[in-house]
Parts: C-alpha cells; structure tokens; sequence
C-alpha cells in the first residue's frame, strides 16, 4: 500500500465515522483570546461575542449540544496553580458552551442556569482552553463570556 493510498483510506474512513474534528481549536479565535494567571483582576473577566453557528455540537459526544462555530470563538491560557475556573455565558437567548480544554479534553454545558451555561470546577488545568459558545437552535445570538475563579 502506497502512503497515498493509506492516507485516502484514512480520510474515508473518518469521514464515514463523523470524526468530531469539524472543530478546529488550531484556527485564530473569532473574538478574541486572554492569558490570565490565578489570582487574576477584573474577576470576572468578560468578552462579547456572537453566539451561533452552523456545526452541530453534538458529534462531539452526548453532553454537547448546540450549534457552534468551526474556529473557537475564544481562547483562554490559564496559568498554573489556580484552586477553581469557572467559564460560562449570559444571554438572553439559549445558549450552550463548549470547551476543548488543555488535555484534549471535550467539556459542554447547556442550561445551568437557566437558559445559560457554565463549566469549570476545582483544580483546574494550566495551559490552553478553546472556547465555543452556541445557541441552541439555529439563530444566532448576542452573548457575554465570562471566566471567573469565584464559586459558581
């Protein structure tokens, strides 16, 4: 086998499997990206954005839902040493969030509180955090995230 033919047989194969990689965290943040370290002020640190999409989030596993986008709306570089991180959305709309997070890791939300979601907890990971916030049907919404240490 030719590696031309490995490589063909390796895109058919993941395109016939929904390989959830229609997210791309290697794409620049449509709005914006922050490094905080723990400890960090203003607390919370705030973004606007614009909720939405046309990926449906949950081909990236049964928590996900949504439409998102396909590069992160925004990205966070976290620190070491924090004792909790919390990210999440308001809006007037139904939003839901989705998270890759620094070990490759999936993390989704949707309704919280009550139309909006949040994800984090203690013991947070240092490094990177590509973040996208959907609506939950297929318009798109005005948005505000937010990234806290305080309790949730």
């Amino acid at each position: 086998m030719t590696m031309k033919t490995i490589l063909a047989a390796s895109l058919a194969a993941a395109a016939l499997t929904g390989l959830a990689s229609a997210q791309d965290y290697s794409l620049p943040p449509t709005f914006g990206s922050v490094s905080l370290n723990p400890g960090f002020l203003p607390d919370p640190h705030q973004a606007q954005l614009v909720a939405g999409g046309t990926i449906d989030a949950s081909s990236l596993g049964s928590n996900c839902v949504g439409m998102i986008a396909n590069a992160p709306d925004y990205r966070l570089q976290y620190g070491e040493g924090g004792s909790q991180l919390f990210i999440g959305v308001t809006s007037s709309a139904d939003t839901t969030l989705v998270v890759n997070g620094p070990d490759g890791s999936w993390y989704c939300n949707d309704d919280t509180d009550g139309l909006n979601p949040l994800v984090g907890g203690a013991g947070p990971m240092a490094g990177q955090y590509d973040i996208w916030v959907g609506t939950y049907g297929s318009d798109t919404a005005q948005a505000t995230l937010f990234i806290t240490e305080y309790d949730q």
